[in-house]
């Protein structure tokens, strides 16, 4: 059985018929977003940066607010820091025993343990499930490949200079398994979504024909 794509499981744990739609067509990663994660290689450089200098970097806030971050972020996780600024290997093909797919950062902490780097906002806490599958299938292919239980992952937000900490709890777990699930039985186009605010931003809701209800329809008028 061939193994999943990363990226795959991710679109999954969002939504199953764009991942049909991603299927059929070639997909590209922007150079805007290749240039964002970029930032997460350059975070110490990033600390001492001048507001004027951050201006100029593709950041999505404020050079205050970014700064803080990266300051919380140093506080909050002294002792993988160093790794997650200078990782031990990068942007590394993992093989995994049903997964598959590019590792951002490999820590070398207690065990290597990834850390998946996004472009987009982050949530007010925690991690976006989509991204919480796609760093559960990056720790699992790490501790596929390496023998070794590997049982937590970081996050990174790098264009709001955003680091969290996530462990593989069975919730998360299930949440990777559901996605397995939805990939290996996408056979067709899955039902539509309904009303769903994620449909506003996808590049597909116009084909997708996701239909939504008026509030004056919602309100029996």
């Amino acid at each position: 059985m061939s193994k999943l794509a990363f990226s795959e499981l991710s679109t999954a744990a969002y939504c199953p018929r764009k991942l049909y739609y991603q299927r059929r067509d070639e997909f590209d990663i922007p150079d805007e977003v290749a240039e964002r994660r970029s930032l997460a290689f350059e975070y110490d450089d990033l600390l001492a940066c001048s507001d004027a200098g951050l201006r100029d970097r593709p950041i999505s806030i404020g050079p205050t607010e970014f700064r803080a971050n990266l300051e919380r972020a140093r506080s909050r996780f002294p002792d993988a820091w160093p790794e997650i600024c200078a990782p031990t290997d990068r942007e590394r093909l993992t093989e995994g025993r049903e997964c598959r797919g590019i590792v951002h950062k490999v820590l070398d902490l207690d065990v290597l343990t990834p850390s998946m780097v996004f472009t987009g906002t982050p949530p007010e806490q925690g991690v976006w499930k989509p991204q919480t599958v796609r760093a559960v299938a990056a720790a699992k292919a790490l501790s596929w490949e390496h023998e070794r239980p590997v049982e937590r992952a970081f996050v990174e937000y790098a264009a709001h200079g955003v680091v969290r900490e996530i462990d593989l709890t069975t919730r998360r777990k299930a949440a990777y398994r559901t996605a397995v699930g939805a990939v290996r039985s996408l056979d067709g186009p899955p039902p539509r979504l309904s009303n769903d605010a994620k449909c506003k931003s996808c590049e597909y809701r116009e084909e997708c024909g996701v239909k939504t209800r008026s509030l004056r329809s919602l309100l029996g008028l």
